[in-house]
């Protein structure tokens, strides 16, 4: 079911008034891609989803493989375009070209923590130049004529600046905003700074998404009673429980959520490898490519450690599927809830997609 701008628009308006909590996939590079999404859409899915962040520069122009996530987007639900980049004019440009497809809103990244992205100054590295992101905003806000959103942290290496921040947010009139409460520095290792979510909450006029460790339906609802923010945007959580958002929509309908069992757990694996599996790649490079799923997935197998440790060192598909069915084979209820492993921070872990 492929929609028109306009109702796609008019679907995202629907969301940012009905009252109810909204639920978005977070954007995850080189994972919330076209497959991932059909994917997510057979569990239950989210009621909005967000791209991959489109990389935007002088010379840039709309990588294809994003780009069919929003012209093919099989899903029935909105789409917001998300951009990165520092470039006024460039960023101009690619808002207006998003535009001529079936988008809800365009997004701004203001909080990708990869250092290849801040180092130039885009994602959360323009979150040490508010006067920059200012700027961008102006701009953006003059060009953007479907809805105009913003994904942010709450600073570079201090959370000070977010003070700051809200301002211009408010200035600019974003439509929503979403906030990681997290600096970029602290990455993904630290606790989330929900106060900080709650301070936009009471700032902005806007609509504002609590994003950081919604790692269960239960949690997702402690949040919003904490930070009394219209939703919940989830990543990781929704890699390793694709059933996160049907879960939470049953509790609010004061139902207990239902949890897979590991047969289940195994089952969407199986999908899993299946739909992100290129036409034409060699089998031991799709075991290389499901272990970035799996090293989510993974942390709400087993207490131990040791499923993802024995994962990481699959080869072969048959090899791969052996572990999961050692350890999925099963009719016990899976919370999906990760495990503390105490992981060292140079663990592979410790790098997110943005």
């Amino acid at each position: 079911m492929h929609l028109a701008v306009s109702e796609a628009v008019r679907q995202f308006d629907s969301l940012l008034t009905s009252g109810e909590p909204i639920l978005a996939l977070a954007p995850m590079q080189d994972v919330t891609d076209l497959p991932f999404w059909d994917l997510m859409s057979r569990y239950g899915g989210p009621d909005v989803y967000y791209t991959e962040y489109f990389r935007v520069h002088s010379t840039s122009t709309l990588q294809k493989p994003i780009l069919r996530s929003v012209t093919e987007n099989p899903t029935g639900r909105p789409v917001i375009a998300q951009m990165i980049g520092n470039d006024i004019p460039a960023l101009v440009r690619t808002a207006k070209e998003l535009q001529q497809h079936c988008v809800a809103a365009i997004d701004l990244n203001l909080g990708c923590p990869a250092p290849v992205v801040y180092r130039k100054c885009a994602g959360g590295g323009l979150l040490r130049e508010p006067k920059r992101i200012d700027a961008i905003l102006g701009a953006l806000r003059e060009a953007v004529t479907v809805r105009f959103t913003v994904k942010t942290r709450i600073g570079f290496d201090d959370p000070a600046v977010f003070e700051e921040l809200l301002p211009i947010f408010a200035k600019h009139q974003i439509d929503l905003l979403t906030v990681h409460g997290r600096t970029v520095r602290e990455m993904y290792r630290s606790e989330v700074h929900y106060d900080y979510i709650a301070r936009a909450v009471a700032a902005l006029p806007c609509p504002v998404l609590a994003n950081g460790n919604v790692d269960s339906a239960e949690r997702g609802q402690e949040i919003l009673n904490f930070t009394g923010a219209a939703g919940l945007m989830i990543g990781r959580g929704a890699i390793r429980n694709p059933w996160i958002f049907d879960q939470f929509r049953a509790l609010r309908k004061g139902q207990p959520p239902i949890l897979p069992l590991g047969t289940e757990v195994l089952e969407y694996i199986h999908a899993l490898y299946h739909a992100v599996q290129p036409e034409t790649v060699c089998e031991v490079a799709q075991v290389q490519k499901m272990k970035k799923y799996l090293n989510f997935i993974g942390l709400g197998i087993e207490p131990s450690g040791t499923f993802l440790h024995k994962i990481r060192r699959a080869t072969l598909k048959s090899e791969f599927f052996s572990i999961c069915t050692d350890y999925l084979t099963h009719q016990n209820p899976m919370p999906l809830i990760p495990f503390n492993f105490n992981l060292p921070q140079t663990d592979v872990l410790a790098v997110d997609p943005c």
